[in-house]
């Protein structure tokens, strides 16, 4: 059966989730004491929060796990009304089984209103007896102080190079995928330390042919290479507008990159320039400028010529 590859190769228990040791070890400590607080888990995507919620239940409950556990997603459902409704439905009935209390795990958390964080409040308070709440955000300053206090932190933080490509070795072995190291480490640089996004890249790459190299790793996951993008960024830089918007003409076309999609891999290509601090200072003040334009829905095109043609004179003064 065709399955995707980050809930097939999802880990099951707590000592199997990559990364993160600072948070598994803390709630493998709430498992074998059979009890827990109210947790809010804090950091960027795919950096393991959902998998260790899963991970927890599993081993808090065994096979009750699925009755005595509920997930939500609260980008989808943000307002008042899901908190005083499902969300407190579920919070007021009795756990099955030899469990104590069940388990609520609210996704993406700060993504509800002010109103339903209030709402919340007071349902994690009235029904802490019965039910405990793990919620999930990437921002706890969109959390209200009243919710965090009575929650226990976890923070999330990347998972290191070393981690995203153990995993993803492990993937690629157990699906016989044929991969160059070229190709790993487009992968890796894709992540970020965002470990779905490169299991997701691996598995579209991998379905394009078992042979994956790197330039489909970029035609896959909507980036450019990186090589490219600091190509077009030093012939502007060595004074070659026409050659350097040609180039660009290329990333946009041939990657079909959005121009917010092109500026945040100029941005991170300006720190490898061959140029002096203050002029990348003064190049990444211009870059946050264009961006902000750009955002606010100006012609990305002017724009992103607009930076070459500065990067031009940028160079300019350099010869």
């Amino acid at each position: 059966m065709n399955e995707i590859w980050t809930e097939k190769y999802r880990p099951r228990a707590l000592g199997d989730v990559v990364g993160q040791r600072h948070v598994t070890e803390r709630l493998k400590a709430y498992v074998a004491a059979g009890n827990m607080s109210h947790l809010l888990f804090t950091g960027p995507a795919g950096t393991g929060k959902t998998t260790c919620a899963l991970a927890m239940a599993r081993e808090m409950f065994g096979e009750d796990w699925r009755s005595n556990f509920t997930e939500l997603n609260a980008s989808d459902e943000r307002g008042i009304d899901v908190v005083r409704g499902k969300i407190k439905e579920f919070a007021r009935t009795a756990p099955i089984g030899d469990a104590e209390f069940k388990i609520i795990f609210m996704d993406e958390a700060d993504a509800l209103t002010g109103d339903a964080q209030a709402a919340l409040r007071r349902t994690m308070e009235r029904y802490s007896s019965v039910c405990r709440f793990i919620l999930s955000c990437n921002y706890s300053s969109k959390i209200i102080d009243p919710i965090q206090s009575r929650c226990a932190v976890f923070r999330f933080s990347p998972l290191s190079r070393e981690d995203v490509e153990g995993y993803l070795r492990r993937i690629v072995e157990g699906e016989g995928v044929d991969i160059d190291a070229d190709a790993m480490e487009g992968l890796i640089h894709v992540a970020r330390g965002d470990l779905r996004r490169s299991v997701n890249s691996l598995q579209a790459a991998a379905s394009m042919g078992k042979e994956i190299t790197l330039d489909v790793i970029y035609q896959t996951t909507g980036m450019a290479n990186p090589l490219e993008v600091r190509k077009m960024l030093e012939t502007a830089l060595s004074g070659d507008f026409s050659k350097a918007r040609d180039r660009l003409d290329d990333l946009m076309i041939v990657y079909g990159l959005s121009g917010q999609d092109v500026i945040k891999q100029m941005h991170s290509a300006i720190f490898d320039l061959p140029i002096t601090d203050s002029e990348k200072v003064r190049l990444m003040d211009k870059t946050g400028e264009i961006e902000f334009r750009i955002v606010e829905g100006s012609n990305e095109r002017i724009q992103l010529e607009a930076l070459l043609a500065y990067l031009v004179m940028v160079g300019g003064s350099k010869r």
